[in-house]
C-alpha cells in the first residue's frame, strides 16, 4: 500500500468526521458491542472507504466509527483484517497507517484469545505484557520514511504507563484483570494439543490470529499502544477440546460488559 493510498483514505475519512480523534480502539471478535455506547457519532462502512480492505469474518462488524466516548473523540474500529482472509500483511495493517496520518498516538487493540495459563477462565481480561510473533513481519520490503525508521525498537511495544492506568482503572471499577504474554499465530487453524503444551512451557499465557501486526506498525508510527484479550476458551490437555469460532464469539460476550466499563473509564483517564 502506498503513502499515497493512505493519504487518500486518511482524507476520505476527516471529510466525513467532525474533529480528529484523540483515540484509537480496535474490536477484535464478538467485541463489537462497544462501538453502541459511542456518542455523537459518525459510521463509515469499511467497504465505502477508499483503499481500505473489508472483513469477512463472523463477529467483524466491519464499520468505522467516531465519535465521543467519555468526552474524547476516538475512533472505533468494528472489525478488523487477518492474514488467514488472503490479506497481505501491509493491508491488514493498512488502517493502522490510516490512523498514523489522523495523528492519532493512542491505541487500544483487543482481541479474543485461547487461554494457555491454567489459571485462566472464559471470560477473563488479560492484559498484553508482550507479544510473541509467529507471522510474517508487516515491516518487510522498501521502508517509507515519512512512516518510520527502517529498524524500530519493539523492547516497550505496550506501553508500560497504559498498563499501570489500566490496572489502575480495573482496581477503581472493582474488575479482575490477568495479564501475560500474547503469542500472534497466522490461523485460521486453532492449534494443534502440542503446540498449547509448547506455549505453556514458554510461559505464554494466551494465543490468537491477530494483533501482533497492527501493533508492530503502531510502534513504527511512533503509537503507545495498550493491549486487551477477553480468554475466549481454555486448553486443558486432559480433556477432549474441539474448540469453534461460535464458542470463541459466546464466552466473549461473557467478558462485554467488563471491557466496556473498562475501556470507557481508561479513555477517561488518557
Amino acid at each position: 500500500m502506498t503513502y499515497g493510498q493512505i493519504t487518500e483514505s486518511a482524507d476520505y475519512i476527516k471529510s466525513k468526521i467532525k474533529s480528529l480523534p484523540e483515540a484509537a480502539i480496535i474490536l477484535g471478535s464478538g467485541l463489537s458491542p462497544l462501538g453502541d455506547r459511542i456518542e455523537d457519532k459518525t459510521v463509515i462502512p469499511y467497504k465505502e472507504i477508499p483503499n481500505f480492505p473489508v472483513s469477512t469474518v463472523k463477529g467483524h462488524a466491519g464499520n468505522l466509527i467516531v465519535g465521543t466516548l467519555q468526552n474524547k473523540t476516538v475512533l472505533c474500529m468494528q472489525g478488523r483484517f487477518h492474514y488467514y482472509e488472503g490479506y497481505t500483511m501491509q493491508e491488514v495493517t493498512f488502517p493502522i497507517r490510516v490512523m498514523q496520518l489522523l495523528n492519532i498516538k493512542k491505541l487500544i487493540v483487543t482481541n479474543a484469545a485461547g487461554g494457555v495459563n491454567p489459571e485462566f477462565s472464559a471470560g477473563d481480561i488479560m492484559i498484553i505484557t508482550d507479544h510473541i510473533s509467529r507471522m510474517p513481519n508487516p515491516l518487510i520490503g522498501p521502508n517509507d520514511e515519512k512512516l518510520g525508521e527502517r529498524f524500530p525498537s519493539m523492547s516497550e511495544v505496550y506501553s508500560k504507563k497504559f498498563i499501570e492506568l489500566v490496572k489502575q482503572t480495573a482496581e477503581e471499577k472493582n474488575i479482575t484483570l490477568k495479564e501475560g504474554v500474547y503469542v500472534g499465530n497466522t490461523g485460521p487453524s486453532f492449534e494443534t494439543s502440542a503446540e498449547y503444551i509448547m506455549f505453556r512451557n514458554l510461559g505464554i499465557s494466551a494465543v490468537g490470529m491477530s494483533t501482533v501486526p497492527e501493533v508492530i506498525v503502531a510502534a513504527h508510527g511512533g503509537m503507545r499502544v495498550l493491549g486487551l484479550s477477553v480468554i475466549s476458551n481454555v486448553f486443558n490437555e486432559n480433556l477432549q477440546q474441539e474448540p469453534s469460532h461460535l464458542e470463541v464469539l459466546q464466552n466473549v460476550s461473557l467478558a462485554n460488559k467488563k471491557l466496556i466499563e473498562l475501556i470507557s473509564a481508561f479513555i477517561e483517564k488518557i
